[in-house]
This record gives C-alpha cells, sequence and structure tokens, in this order.
C-alpha cells in the first residue's frame, strides 16, 4: 500500500480497491516498459441509507457484512470523479506470487474478491486498518507523525521535480480533476 501511494501516487480507497484485472505487470509488457495498473474503482463505507438513496449508482460490489446489524456497508464504487480514473506504471509481480502462495495456504478460507491490499483472509481491508499497520511501522521506523495521505503528496512533489514542472504530466499521474490544485497545494516546488 505504502508503494502505491508513493510510486503511484494513488489515494487510500484507490489502493483498497484495487483489483488484479486491472494490473497488467506481464513479462511482455514489463519487457516493452508498457506495464501498468488502471485505476477505475475504490473501496469506501457508506451508510445503508445512502446507497438506499442513490439507488447504488456507481456502485460495483456491496461487501457482505460481517455482522448482520450495521448500518453501513463496504462497497466497490466507481470515483467520483472520470479525471480519477487514470493509467500508472507499476510493477507488483512479487507481492502478486506471495499473495496466490497464502491462498493455496488458506485455501476455503480465504476469501477471493481479487483486490490488491485485502486482508490476510482476502476481505476487504478498510482504511482504518491500513492506518493502524502505517502508525505502527511508522513508530517503528522512528520517522515523523505524518499521515497517510501524506505519501501522495511526497509522490506529486517528486513527480513535479522529475519531469521540471511539467503540469500536465503530473495531473494525468495523480488524477487531479483540476489542475488549479496542483498549482495552488504544490507552488513551493514550482518556484
Amino acid at each position: 500500500a505504502i508503494n502505491l501511494a508513493f510510486a503511484c501516487s494513488l489515494r487510500e480507497g484507490e489502493i483498497l480497491g484495487l483489483t488484479w484485472d486491472n494490473v497488467h505487470i506481464s513479462d511482455e509488457l514489463i519487457a516493452t516498459d508498457g506495464a501498468y495498473v488502471y485505476v477505475d474503482k475504490e473501496l469506501m463505507r457508506c451508510s445503508k441509507q445512502a446507497l438506499e438513496t442513490l439507488s447504488e449508482k456507481d456502485v460495483i460490489k456491496i461487501f457482505k457484512p460481517l455482522m448482520t446489524n450495521t448500518t453501513t456497508r463496504v462497497v466497490l464504487k466507481k470515483p467520483k470523479t472520470d479525471s480519477s480514473i487514470r493509467k500508472v506504471a507499476f510493477i507488483l509481480r512479487k507481492w502478486k506470487d506471495a499473495q496466490g502462495e497464502l491462498k493455496a495456504f488458506l485455501g476455503d478460507e480465504y476469501e477471493d474478491n481479487n483486490l490488491v491490499v485485502p486482508q490476510t483472509n482476502g476481505r476487504p481491508c478498510e482504511g482504518r486498518i491500513l492506518l493502524k499497520e502505517f502508525k505502527a511501522l511508522r513508530e517503528e521506523a522512528g520517522l515523523p507523525n505524518v499521515v497517510f495521505h501524506s505519501l501522495r503528496h511526497s509522490s506529486t512533489t517528486y513527480k513535479l521535480k522529475l519531469n521540471h514542472g511539467d503540469l500536465k504530466a503530473t495531473q494525468g499521474d495523480t488524477g487531479h480533476a483540476e489542475i488549479d490544485m496542483i498549482t495552488k497545494i504544490y507552488a513551493h516546488i514550482l518556484d
């Protein structure tokens, strides 16, 4: 998740909603420098009332809750803006192999939802779990107290430095709907 946030400028929900069918990492694509990840959905928790009101608009999948009396559901849905749908390059082969070994080991106990970043048992990994693990890793490494989204900001900053301030290229990678968002937040880099 950290690699995806930094290298690909993905948002938390995009990372947790990423499915293997959108990860294109074949030998041929890697050899031609054409490997990529297609970002077209995100994972989030929604109230049942909101889902009913919106008639499940843009909802791809509603995950079965662990407890039936909850007022919310974890869903896989289309991102809120079309500019959030994008291709980003990245290699995830070792992660996929490790996940395959875990699936084989757990057998029927693994709930395969085709997610790239699930919990150990295959169920969707919500943001609160990711943030808890990120906090523990950050504290163990003695790193500053930053939020997970800071990785996306760092990624955008480095991309602007590497491409010498090419706003359009950076916007395409990060999925920002408005180029003004980049210029306002990252003006210090452009200066």
